[in-house]
């Protein structure tokens, strides 16, 4: 069996859920799209059912996993639904649901439903990507208050640049929300990963009683390009290893790997591993890449292949065929990965594909 494989630790991602809650002081919703980043949605939901106050989804396909898993914890579509017809399935499930356009709004009016909503109401508070415009947002609170066929709304909205601690544009987005729901009752949605670690300041009066939407730190990895106290305590959840197939005895002046954009400097060892860009690992990771070659320190060299990449083991004597390479995880941090290769941890675990995961910690 190819030894690639991805080790998925569940105690660090409960971990990482209770920081989130008691750093933040509020309900957390364990946040899962994109099958968990990676991680796999339903088994790291299974995890943290016990503790999680709901769980957060890109759409209703993502919900329907979590409930055909036995997971009845509130469920929240982040991106709301996507035509009317979607709002009976939404309340056959009991799930929780943004809306965040005026034909939503309508959509819902016109609906007949067998129990009311859970509405989360999404304020464009300066992202510009999807919400209601500051504007509009009052009176739609009120038609989705009146209409019948909601029980209750939770203000919301998300921070475009909080993972930037020394930029003025998360306070102004914070200054046009407060406005804009001024007189409005409900609780509040404002902090993602960011907000949570590095935005204590946005909290409400009643802090207890709010929501915060943990995603990246939830996984172990930090949204920050810079050192940060709080995201120092976070567990990598995600271990990527595999394990050198074959190892080469090169002189100097010798190329390695496609377009030989790496030549040897002088006599060399090379272990191939097997791990490529077909698993997920990025393409554009540079030479000088840090690996970690039975838990010492490594490095990458030359080209990532579709299937395999190369590894310096001149000065690792001990290393060789069967040696253990991890790529990422608790000794080699993805950001650290992520940054070499001018991309962030996000996508590196989201493009993870074809190695199979295998879940500790249950």
């Amino acid at each position: 069996m190819r030894p690639a494989r991805a080790l998925i630790d569940l105690q660090a991602l409960r971990h990482n859920y209770q920081l989130a809650r008691s750093a933040s002081g509020s309900k957390a919703l364990a946040v899962v799209k994109a099958d968990a980043y990676g991680h796999g949605a339903l088994p790291c939901a299974q995890a943290l059912a016990a503790e999680a106050d709901g769980f957060a989804v890109a759409c209703i396909e993502e919900a329907l996993e979590l409930r055909y898993g036995a997971i009845a914890k509130p469920i929240l579509l982040l991106e709301g639904f996507f035509e009317a017809a979607e709002l009976e399935l939404i309340d056959q499930h009991e799930l929780w649901c943004v809306v965040h356009s005026l034909w939503q709004v309508e959509a819902i009016e016109r609906a007949r439903l067998r129990r009311p909503l859970t509405v989360w109401l999404k304020l464009d508070s300066g992202m510009h990507r999807v919400g209601l415009s500051p504007a509009d947002y009052q009176a739609a609170y009120r038609r989705l208050q009146a209409c019948g066929q909601v029980g209750k709304i939770v203000l919301m909205s998300h921070f475009a640049r909080a993972d930037e601690l020394d930029c003025p544009r998360t306070a102004e987005q914070l200054a046009l929300f407060n406005a804009a729901r001024e007189g409005l009752a409900g609780e509040i949605s404002l902090r993602n990963s960011p907000a949570i670690l590095g935005w204590p300041q946005v909290v409400s009066a009643e802090p207890a009683s709010d929501w915060v939407r943990p995603g990246i730190m939830l996984y172990g990895a930090t949204p920050f390009g810079e050192p940060q106290a709080l995201a120092a305590q976070l567990q990598p959840v995600m271990t990527l290893e595999s394990k050198i197939i074959s190892v080469r005895e090169l002189t100097a002046g010798e190329p390695v790997g496609y377009a030989g954009n790496f030549v040897t400097e002088r006599p060399s060892r090379v272990g191939v591993v097997a791990m490529g860009y077909a698993d997920g690992y990025p393409r554009h990771a540079p030479t000088g890449t840090p690996v970690s070659i039975d838990g010492q320190s490594g490095r990458l060299i030359g080209r990532v292949s579709m299937d395999m990449l190369c590894v310096d083991l001149t000065d690792l004597p001990a290393a060789g065929l069967g040696s253990r390479v991890e790529l990422w995880g608790k000794q080699v941090l993805a950001s650290e990965v992520a940054a070499r290769a001018q991309t962030i941890p996000y996508q590196l675990f989201c493009n993870l594909r074809r190695v199979p995961r295998v879940y500790c910690g249950r």
